[in-house]
């Protein structure tokens, strides 16, 4: 019995299947959020981390008044205020997710066991008691991490059924952009050039661990015939490698945005390509930017032939052969292969 219009994608080996299922759908009550009350006060630590480590010494203008001259000013009816040694406070009204979401952001870069341990001491007081922030928090940190790995896996499944010859990085110049403005005109930029030539990418926002500053590195499939300006070769010094390394740039990207680097792809580097973007996905928090028209599977109808057998949870899904055939509304299309893939009906 044949599999109709199964949605198939690709783990980088092999091929799967999923079978068309007509279960209904029911959409899910959101529980309604509790807002609460948020006070912040301006730390000590942090107050001191933002003056500078040595200052020079004040003028004669910017000098304190002589202790003795005080105390006779206040003996003569001037009274000292208190709220001024006070640390200013604010107050905020928002969820507790929000809350949560916030505070994740804000410790994103530390370990996970001290990222949990800041956020459980900043939600510890909006709890009736310890266990119940500690469930709180446990349960959303799952979530993020299993909304990360869902991320991780759209992305792999989206890759694999592209052809990409690129790793690119382009780097943020102050001197032509603002950040804002950089952001802003790059993904206009390679809009253009995905809906005018035919290009396609997958990338992250990722900022530099010593000077902060703004990246976006992505693997594109740009066709022959399609690249701007001239490609140049440009002898650089790699502080990572430690050596000097020839670099390909591009003089369109540098004069309009500060500098590029391509770097070609093949099979065997797509993986490493691939882990690199991941890694600054899981590091940074960032999400991914993609172009438009990256389906995660076609649809096909699926032969008894060409499965090799169920597997998965509850056996729902199918390990299909290499060269399995594929079918469209009952017309063979072909063997599997890029252009086939191609002329299939796609689905998110």
């Amino acid at each position: 019995m044949p599999f109709p219009q199964c949605k198939v994608y690709s783990d980088g080996g092999h091929y799967i299947a999923i079978p068309h299922t007509t279960r209904p759908y029911r959409p899910r009550r959101k529980p309604k959020e509790e807002i609460i009350a948020v006070t912040e006060e301006l730390a000590e630590e942090e107050t001191k981390e933002q003056e500078p480590a040595e200052q020079s010494a004040p003028s004669h203008e910017d000098a304190p008044m002589p202790l003795e001259n005080t105390v006779g000013e206040a003996a003569e009816g001037t009274q000292i205020d208190d709220t001024l040694h006070e640390k200013p406070a604010a107050t905020r009204l928002m969820t507790k997710k929000e809350l949560f979401e916030e505070l994740y952001a804000r410790y994103q870069s530390l370990p996970r066991y001290k990222r949990k341990a800041a956020i459980l001491k900043r939600m510890r007081p909006y709890f009736s008691d310890v266990d119940a922030a500690k469930l709180y928090v446990e349960t959303n940190i799952w979530r993020k991490m299993r909304n990360l790995i869902a991320r991780r896996v759209r992305m792999v499944r989206k890759i694999n059924l592209q052809t990409f010859n690129y790793f690119v990085t382009f780097t943020y110049n102050s001197e032509l952009h603002t950040e804002e403005s950089f952001r802003k005109k790059l993904k206009s930029c390679l809009s253009h050039f995905c809906t005018r030539k035919g290009w396609k990418y997958v990338g992250v926002w990722e900022r530099s661990p010593e000077k902060k500053r703004l990246h976006f590195h992505g693997i594109f499939h740009i066709p022959d015939g399609t690249m701007p300006g001239m490609m140049l070769e440009v002898a650089d010094y790699n502080f990572k490698a430690h050596r000097r390394v020839v670099t390909h740039q591009n003089s369109y990207f540098n004069e309009a945005f500060g500098r590029s680097d391509f770097e070609p792809l093949d099979v065997r580097s797509l993986g490493g390509a691939i882990a690199y973007i991941v890694k600054y996905l899981e590091k940074t928090g960032e999400k991914i930017v993609y172009s438009k028209g990256l389906p995660q599977f076609f649809v096909s109808d699926v032969m008894d032939e060409d499965v090799v057998c169920p597997f998965g949870l509850e056996d729902k899904k199918l390990l299909l052969y290499d060269d399995f055939l594929c079918w469209d509304e009952g017309v063979l299309i072909g063997a599997v292969s890029k252009d086939v893939i191609r002329q299939m009906p796609k689905a998110n």
